[in-house]
C-alpha cells in the first residue's frame, strides 16, 4: 500500500510532540471528579475522567497513583492542565501540578474547599479552561518524525483468531515503528505468562532477561497469595467462549503483538520508556488499567485488538480498535476501526493488514478521529498496590 507517511503534531515546551491538543481537567481525588466533569460539560476542548483514587493511599501505592496522575498531565497529547482537588486529600493537587509544570506546559490548580464548594470551583476552573482552550486552538500542527512516536499495544476480549490475525498484524506494525526509530510498548504481564521465554530470548542483555522472569514470577505470586492458580484462572469466560482454552494459548497470541525486534527494557507501571524500540511495561491484564498505564507512560496512540469486541478508549490518547474476525467487526462496527478478520478468511495477508494499520496510525496521528474518540469513551483506571488506609 502506497501512502504518505508524513506525521503532523503539536510541539510541546519540553520538545515532545502530541497528536492531540487537549486541555485536561485532572481530578486529583475522587471527590473532585464530578466537579471536573461539570467543567468539561461547560467548556468545549476539555477532557477529564472519573476515578476513585487519591486519598488514604500510602507507600508504593501512593507513589504509583501519583506517577499516573503526573503521567496523564505530562503526556504530549495534552496542551495544558487544570488540576482539581478537594483540599484535604493525600494526593495534593499542588504537588501533582508542580511535577506537571516541569514540562513547561500551562498548569493551574483549583481547590473545591478554597473556592467555597463545587459551584465556585467549577466556575473558576471553567474560567481558566476557556482561556487555556483558546490558546491551545492557536497552536499549529507541524511535521514530526516516527522516532518521536510511542505506540501502545494491547488486546482485550480475545478469541481463537487473536493470535492468528490482529495480534500478528500489530506485531508487523510494531516492527515498522521500531525500524523507523520509534517506540512500541507491550503490556499485559498477566497475559504473557507461558510466553515469557520467547521474549527473554530477545532481550538486549542479561539485566532485561532477569527482569522478564522477575515480573512474571511476581505476577504469579500475587495470585497465589490470594489462593488462586492464575494459569487455571484464565482465560476469562469471554475468552473461552471465543475459543481459547489455556492461558498459554492466550499468551502466545498476546506476545505476537511484540513483533520480532529486540526487547530493549522492561519498565514499571506508568513509567516513561528510557529507550527507543520495543519496550515491555509491567501491567495487569485488565484492559482499562493497562491502557491508563501506557498512556501515563507517554504513549500518544494505542492499538487495541479484540475478538469479542470492546468500546474501550482513553480521554487523551486515540485508541484504534482492531477486530480479529469479520463477524464481530460487522456486529460492533460502531466501536471497531479496522477489520483484521480478512487474514483468517484468506483474502489478505498479515503483512497487508499490518500496512493498513500503519496507514491508520498516520491518519490518526495527523487528526483523524477514532470511533472511541467520537463516542467520548474516556476510560481511566489505575492498577492499585495494597489496601486503602
Amino acid at each position: 500500500m502506497q501512502t504518505n507517511h508524513q506525521l503532523w503534531g503539536y510541539r510541546r515546551p519540553d520538545g515532545r510532540v502530541g497528536i492531540r491538543n487537549h486541555v485536561l481537567i485532572l481530578p486529583s481525588i475522587v471527590c473532585a471528579t464530578q466537579a471536573a466533569k461539570h467543567v468539561t460539560d461547560l467548556v468545549h476542548g476539555t477532557v477529564s475522567f472519573v476515578h476513585q483514587h487519591g486519598c488514604a493511599q500510602v507507600g508504593v501505592d501512593y507513589d504509583q497513583t501519583f506517577r499516573t496522575y503526573v503521567g496523564m498531565g505530562t503526556n504530549p497529547n495534552v496542551y495544558g492542565v487544570i488540576v482539581m482537588g478537594l483540599g484535604c486529600e493525600t494526593h495534593q493537587a499542588r504537588s501533582v501540578a508542580g511535577e506537571i509544570a516541569k514540562t513547561g506546559k500551562p498548569v493551574e490548580v483549583v481547590s473545591i474547599q478554597d473556592n467555597g464548594g463545587t459551584l465556585g470551583a467549577t466556575a473558576e476552573a471553567a474560567r481558566i479552561a476557556t482561556k487555556m482552550v483558546q490558546d491551545a486552538s492557536a497552536l499549529p500542527r507541524e511535521p514530526f518524525d516516527f522516532s518521536e512516536l510511542i505506540v501502545a499495544t494491547e488486546c482485550g476480549g480475545s478469541d481463537a483468531c487473536s493470535g492468528l490475525s490482529a495480534n500478528p498484524a500489530v506485531g508487523v506494525v510494531s516492527d515498522m515503528i521500531v525500524d523507523r526509530g520509534g517506540t512500541a510498548i507491550l503490556a499485559e504481564t498477566t497475559e504473557l505468562i507461558g510466553a515469557e521465554h520467547l521474549l527473554a530470548e530477545r532481550a538486549v542483555d542479561e539485566r532485561v532477561v532477569k527482569r522478564v522472569y522477575e515480573v512474571i514470577e511476581a505476577m504469579e505470586q500475587r495470585a497465589i497469595m490470594m489462593g488462586v492458580d492464575i494459569r487455571t484462572g484464565n482465560p476469562s469466560p469471554g475468552n473461552r467462549k471465543g475459543g481459547l482454552t489455556t492461558l498459554e494459548e492466550k499468551s502466545l497470541g498476546a506476545a505476537a503483538k511484540a513483533g520480532t525486534r529486540p526487547l530493549q527494557e522492561l519498565i514499571d507501571y506508568a513509567q516513561a520508556p528510557t529507550k527507543k524500540g520495543l519496550v515491555w511495561m509491567d501491567t495487569p491484564g485488565q484492559d482499562i488499567e493497562q491502557l491508563t498505564g501506557m498512556v501515563a507512560g507517554g504513549a500518544q496512540i494505542v492499538l487495541f485488538t479484540s475478538g469479542r469486541g470492546t468500546p474501550t478508549g482513553s480521554p487523551i490518547a486515540p485508541v484504534i480498535k482492531i477486530a480479529t474476525n469479520s463477524a464481530m467487526f460487522e456486529k460492533m462496527n460502531e466501536n471497531m476501526d479496522i477489520n483484521a478478520g480478512t487474514i483468517v478468511e484468506g483474502t489478505e495477508s498479515i503483512e497487508s493488514v499490518g500496512e493498513r494499520i500503519f496507514h491508520e496510525i498516520v491518519l490518526t496521528a495527523s487528526g483523524k478521529l477514532t470511533k472511541a474518540e467520537i463516542l467520548k469513551q474516556h476510560d481511566f483506571g489505575i492498577y492499585r498496590i495494597g489496601p486503602t488506609f
